[in-house]
């Protein structure tokens, strides 16, 4: 039998071991491993007659805060900026002996990997070529299906509950589960309190909702909601992609589809907004007689 002392150095020794731990915790937190929701931007960079340039310096800047993420091309011409928040960006290149272009009008949507090549044209570095680039209407960067929902969309279309997860059925391959049974029945309890959704077939456990990179799934594994069904936060939510197939595995544990939103940030400018919402009859259209 061990004695009172012996017992008494085990329990310092394994007090002595949390406080140590928990400082460890504290004071180097571990790195939180969130999904993708950043943009990515890569291309080649090419001459006049096609031959690839190397040591071009490619600035990505946001026009909404004005952060910059510069990045040179490689032996290969070859270029990658990742992790840029969705946005309105301009994309310079320039190099000695090239005129430097200035490119603007590009949008990043939320998880999106741009393919942007550029070709450069003899000149002087100070000669500026300013040019209005279109995004690309078709992925050229993977074979992932599925659709972008914008902060328009998100506040101007009526919702009944101002759950933002309401529209993810707009996009093709997604539909609402017809015969779930109401919020207050005891069945609904197993099966999650939010938005019942199947996309591309698959079951409403099988889908991945992500805020910021963060899983938000509710205890069930489906869609979030409080004990109303809805899933508030339209006024905060800038924008939201639906995959529904081929996404890619950085997004994992899913065999469903992925919804993925990212909040609204600040900008150099000042600004706000305020709303009003009336709900009650006087606004109601005539009842027919």
């Amino acid at each position: 039998m061990p004695t009172a002392a012996t017992c008494k150095s085990v329990l310092q020794r394994s007090v002595l071991f949390i406080v140590l731990f928990g400082c460890c915790r504290i004071f180097n937190p571990p790195s939180l491993c969130a999904q993708v929701v950043g943009a990515t931007v890569s291309g080649t960079i090419t001459d006049a007659s096609g031959a690839t340039s190397p040591g071009v310096t490619v600035a990505i800047k946001n026009l909404a805060t004005q952060i910059g993420t510069n990045s040179v091309t490689n032996a290969d011409g070859f270029y990658i900026a990742p992790n840029l928040p969705a946005g309105e960006y301009q994309i310079t290149v320039g190099a000695p002996g090239f005129a430097t272009q200035v490119h603007s009008g590009i949008i990043l949507t939320v998880g999106q990997q741009l393919l942007f090549n550029v070709t450069m044209k003899v000149g002087s570095a100070t000669e500026m070529v300013n040019v209005t680039s279109d995004v690309p209407a078709v992925d050229l960067v993977n074979s992932t299906i599925g659709g972008v929902t914008d902060a328009t969309a998100i506040e101007q279309i009526p919702l009944n509950g101002r759950s933002w997860t309401d529209l993810a059925n707009f996009e093709p391959g997604v539909h609402f589960v017809q015969d779930q049974p109401p919020i207050s029945a005891p069945d609904r309890v197993k099966r999650g309190l939010g938005l019942q959704l199947t996309i591309s077939g698959g079951r409403p456990q099988q889908n991945n909702y992500l805020l910021d990179g963060v899983n938000i799934n509710d205890y069930a594994n489906a869609g979030p909601g409080s004990v109303l069904g809805g899933n508030l936060g339209t006024d905060a939510v800038a924008e939201f992609s639906v995959l529904t197939t081929n996404y890619t595995a950085e997004y994992g544990r899913t065999s469903g589809g992925v919804i993925s939103a990212i909040t609204k940030s600040g900008s150099n400018k000042m600004h706000g907004s305020a709303y009003e919402y009336a709900r009650n009859s006087a606004l109601d259209a005539p009842k027919l007689l």
